[in-house]
């Protein structure tokens, strides 16, 4: 089942955006280790032959058929990036174009004092809530990707989320960065998933219970 075609419809019948987080995930729970590099989290974007480029043109992927399927879902339909000042910094601001081919929205108390020159597509929000409202402006009407641990797990607490997109590799870091550590002290309960069986990742998409 693809991003588009699962996708809610309003009370009028027209399709409505979606806010879903996405994070690949060593199979005890880390998206990246201690220091924040990811070791061996992104092998599946390498482990096939079919070769899915990003619109950005910054990197292509061969992944296999079923995972190919996925990043193309996930690149057209998506409208918008939220992502943390951390992971911000991280990439360095992905210099612009992230290779989701899609603007970003970051979230920070402090943003860069030369954003607007280096950054002229990226938006700087303060607080969750403000950059997924800002998101679904930018996507006007795609769906909306959570790329950040602590982002994710402020907009479950807050209810803001539709589905949790979990791509599930075979490997144990033992300790690391998890994708979800505090949700406000309360369970999320999620539906069955739609399961999505690739070379060197599982691809899980849950869809939050209302």
């Amino acid at each position: 089942m693809s991003a588009g075609t699962d996708r809610r419809l309003s009370q009028t019948g027209s399709t409505m955006s979606k806010i879903f987080s996405h994070m690949t995930m060593s199979l005890d729970g880390y998206i990246a280790q201690p220091d924040d590099q990811i070791g061996e989290l992104f092998d599946w974007y390498s482990a096939g032959a079919v070769d899915v480029p990003n619109p950005n043109e910054v990197v292509t992927f061969a992944v296999d058929d079923a995972s190919a399927q996925l990043l193309r879902d996930m690149t057209e339909n998506t409208g918008a990036l939220i992502a943390g000042r951390r992971l911000f910094d991280i990439a360095e601001g992905w210099g612009d174009k992230h290779p989701a081919g899609t603007p970003v929205v970051v979230v920070t108390h402090h943003p860069p004092e030369n954003a607007a020159e280096q950054w002229p597509t990226t938006t700087f929000v303060d607080g969750v809530e403000a950059a997924i409202a800002r998101a679904r402006e930018i996507a006007g009407g795609k769906d909306v990707t959570i790329a950040s641990a602590n982002v994710t797990q402020q907009a479950l607490a807050l209810g803001l989320v539709d589905e949790v997109c979990v791509s599930l590799v075979p490997v144990l870091f033992g300790e690391g960065i998890p994708y979800f550590a505090n949700l406000g002290g309360k369970h999320v309960l999620l539906e069955d998933p739609v399961v999505v069986q690739g070379k060197r990742a599982l691809h899980l998409r849950y869809p939050v219970r209302r």
